[in-house]
């Protein structure tokens, strides 16, 4: 429902508001990095779940490391075979052996990413289906203080994130832990000697890795904002393209998109340089050990003290020793990526949600509809109240309108009714009883709504008509569209109520868009109707037609109507004139002009146009 409060979503050069929690100004202070063990501890929580592929991953990547960890012992039994001159046969047997467990490795290495890209879809499919949830759990404030784009962004591209970390680290991580390990254990009963020459290189590999990690941990939280915020953006001028070409700017938006776009490129450039500089410095540290090994065997093997081919299968070994730790370097750099976006995600998640029923709840499945406002007040920011001290009361079948200046609380006395906001003070009863003592999903069952923006999803008209009643039947359906006068322009689609309605119904008219939501409205048959400025859009000729529409589905009704144009709300039995969150005046239209106060000015400018303010 539209709100008396804007949306603070300015995307121009000084900076980006309401774009979340991720978001941060142009040009502002650094944001720094959250925890990353707390965040992976969180992350564990979802791995645990398919723990039976996992394991099965750990089974298939133990077997490939025993197959990949005999190459370099057959490789030096090779080549001290031919030393030893033992014979074609026996060498031909070991070839053999080592080109079986090239292909026995290769298999198991197939499978592993099977199992992994499987286990880490799952985790995935978790997460999005926890962030989906949580969306439907808050509270409509949340989405007044949040850009939608950046929420698509967290719901697709932080998880996308998280997922290609998963699938691509998690069996590299395993492999590479268990080849460090046995290749150190081997490289041990080869020669001691040797592999105190490998382990020099280890303190320089500790040390790049921690600089690398340390630098880009926050530019990978950073780029993972400005992509919720570069989504942002697209979303709103996407959504008012029209807008925007009405007032030709064009330039200014691309100037605009080019500042958002840019400054997601400078973080991701950087991000991309200092990560990638750990590979390279990992090969350089890797080859230095390499030499280091050459040059002590050279030696060991001049004296006598080794073999050619131990010397040939240690190489193999400190190779498999030390890949494994740039490996190790290297997932931990795209463990940024995969906590940022996760971290992002459990932002969301930690949201706090509505507020749930109390024990003692009620059912309410109808409602005589008798509403009553008591002493309500209500603020946005602690401290700023919007709603003042209400108090009115209306029985069932009263029209009540609402009017009063832009932003003066109307739409909001409305959104207090159906709890989409929870009141600071005073309470709200619905035939006697507090809504905050009636279950949730029964209180807003209670309430048909047609809003001042439409909105229609995509689907055919039938299905946007029974999307307040799913299990309605078509006659319902044809009833329902009847009564909201739309039924005529349906039956001249050319496939009538199948007729699909994509990108919100835009090829529709507004009065035809408008109609189709008041029939939604009709069908779900509500003991009280909202009708927030449902004719503010049209021409005068579709407005008739929505008054008309509107009078048939207020019979019987207690109904709520927020209206600038004062002709819709003429009949209204109860007429309340908000004004800085209170009721400055209340009373029947010939009431309220006899009065000659706030009423009586807004009508005269309306029909009058004297020229006063209101």
């Amino acid at each position: 429902m539209a709100q008396d409060k804007g949306k603070n979503q300015d995307y121009g050069l000084q900076g980006m508001k309401g774009a979340g929690p991720g978001h941060r100004r142009f040009g502002g202070p650094v944001q720094k990095p959250k925890d990353m063990k707390g965040t992976l501890v969180r992350l564990w929580g979802y791995l645990k779940l398919q723990k039976g592929l996992f394991l099965t991953a750990f089974v298939l990547v133990a077997l490939g490391n025993l197959a990949s960890l005999s190459a370099p012992y057959l490789i030096y039994r090779s080549i001290d075979t031919v030393a030893d001159g033992n014979g074609l046969e026996r060498l031909r047997l070991i070839l053999i052996a080592l080109s079986s467990v090239y292909l026995v490795d290769s298999i198991l290495s197939v499978l592993q990413g099977v199992l992994i890209a499987r286990a880490s879809q799952k985790v995935v499919l978790g997460l999005r289906r926890a962030v989906f949830s949580k969306l439907l759990k808050l509270p409509m404030f949340f989405y007044d203080t949040k850009s939608h784009g950046d929420l698509m962004s967290r719901l697709t591209n932080d998880v996308d994130s998280i997922s290609t970390s998963l699938s691509g680290s998690a069996v590299q991580f395993m492999h590479a832990v268990m080849t460090v390990t046995g290749s150190f254990i081997l490289m041990l009963s080869l020669s001691p000697v040797l592999t105190l020459g490998a382990l020099i290189t280890l303190p320089l590999s500790a040390l790049a890795t921690r600089e690398v990690v340390r630098r880009t941990s926050k530019l990978f939280k950073l780029q993972q904002a400005d992509l919720g915020s570069l989504n942002g953006y697209m979303e709103e001028s996407i959504s008012g393209f029209e807008v925007l070409k009405s007032f030709g700017r064009e330039e200014e938006s691309m100037n605009q998109f080019t500042v958002v776009n840019e400054r997601l490129k400078e973080v991701g450039l950087k991000a991309q340089i200092i990560s990638g500089a750990l590979m390279p410095a990992m090969n350089v540290i890797s080859n230095l050990g390499y030499a280091v090994i050459a040059i002590l065997g050279g030696i060991l093997s001049y004296r006598g003290n080794i073999s050619i081919g131990i010397i040939a299968g240690f190489l193999g070994y400190s190779r498999q020793f030390t890949r494994p730790i740039t490996d190790i370097a290297s997932i931990f750099n795209t463990l940024q990526s995969a906590v940022a976006g996760a971290e992002r995600v459990f932002e969301t998640i930690d949201e706090e949600e509505e507020s749930s029923d109390d024990d003692d709840a009620i059912r309410l499945d109808d409602a005589f509809g008798d509403v009553e406002f008591r002493n309500v007040s209500f603020s946005y920011k602690k401290g700023e109240p919007v709603i003042r001290d209400i108090s009115f009361k209306c029985e069932r079948g009263m029209t009540v309108a609402l009017v009063g200046p832009t932003g003066a609380g109307k739409t909001t006395i409305v959104n207090l009714m159906n709890r989409s906001y929870e009141a600071d003070s005073g309470s709200i009863l619905i035939d006697g009883h507090s809504i905050r003592k009636i279950r949730r999903s029964d209180l807003r069952r209670l309430f048909g709504i047609v809003l001042q923006d439409t909105y229609l999803f995509s689907g055919t008209i039938r299905e946007n008509i029974a999307y307040s009643r799913p299990d309605a039947s078509m006659d319902d359906i044809i009833g329902a569209a009847k009564t909201a006068d739309c039924h005529e322009f349906i039956m001249r689609l050319p496939k009538g109520y199948d007729t699909d309605l994509k990108e919100s119904g835009s090829a529709l008219s507004e009065g035809e868009r408008q109609l189709i939501a008041i029939a939604r409205a009709v069908l779900s048959d509500p003991s009280i109707m909202i009708l927030d400025e449902a004719t503010s859009s049209v021409d005068t000729r579709t407005e008739l037609r929505i008054q008309e529409a509107m009078k048939r589905i207020k019979s019987g009704r207690t109904s709520f109507m927020i209206a600038h144009r004062l002709s819709t709300i003429r009949e209204a039995d109860l007429i309340l004139f908000i004004e800085d969150g209170t009721i400055a005046e209340q009373g029947t239209h010939e009431e309220l002009m006899d009065k000659k106060g706030r009423y009586y000015r807004m009508h005269s400018i309306q029909y009058a146009n004297i020229g006063e303010d209101v």
